[in-house]
């Protein structure tokens, strides 16, 4: 097959050849080839798991509805949960916005008991924002009642074995969540 008359089946051969090394190298040696069948069934498990995690996630909120937050409000209330207290301007930075557009989310969220702003000790000049007790009162209320209403459903509709089957499901979302 070597040399000057190479012949179609030859260059065929080669070329062959050429596309399994191609594919070996890129795919790895241990790798197990993926079926169409397989790549197919795993694309509707994705669609499948995103339509109902996104019809569980909306079944939870309507258990304790949130308001008429907007999702920036709902994204700065979230990061004082978690973060802590701090001024303004630093929420702003944090949220990639203007200080003036922050300046009018919190103005709507004090308006709502939500936060409360309180003179910096360390600089009288800025005011750090911080969770009023009635805000964290309203999400401990509405946790409780997402978490009343899935626990209802899950002993309403699943038996003991499809609870326990769940529980392993739940192991294998973390899975796909971790970083």
């Amino acid at each position: 097959m070597r040399g000057k008359g190479s012949t179609a089946a030859t260059v065929e051969y080669r070329k062959k050849n050429f596309v399994d090394f191609l594919h070996i190298r890129h795919s790895g040696w241990m790798k197990p080839e993926i079926t169409d069948s397989e790549s197919a069934g795993t694309s509707a498990l994705a669609t499948e798991l995103r339509i109902v995690g996104g019809a569980l996630s909306r079944r939870l909120r309507e258990q304790a509805e949130v308001g008429d937050l907007t999702s920036a409000q709902k994204s700065v209330l979230l990061r004082l949960e978690r973060d802590g207290p701090t001024t303004g301007s630093a929420l702003a930075r944090a949220e990639a916005m203007r200080p003036q557009s922050m300046g009018a989310i919190i103005a709507a969220l004090e308006t709502a008991g939500y936060v409360a702003g309180a003179p910096d000790p360390s600089d009288a000049r800025q005011t750090i924002i911080s969770l009023t007790d009635h805000f964290r009162d309203w999400v401990s209320a509405a946790r409780a009642a997402r978490q009343d209403w899935l626990l209802r459903a899950l002993q309403a509709r699943l038996t003991v074995q499809e609870q326990r089957q769940l529980a392993g499901a739940v192991e294998l979302l973390k899975r796909l969540l971790e970083s």
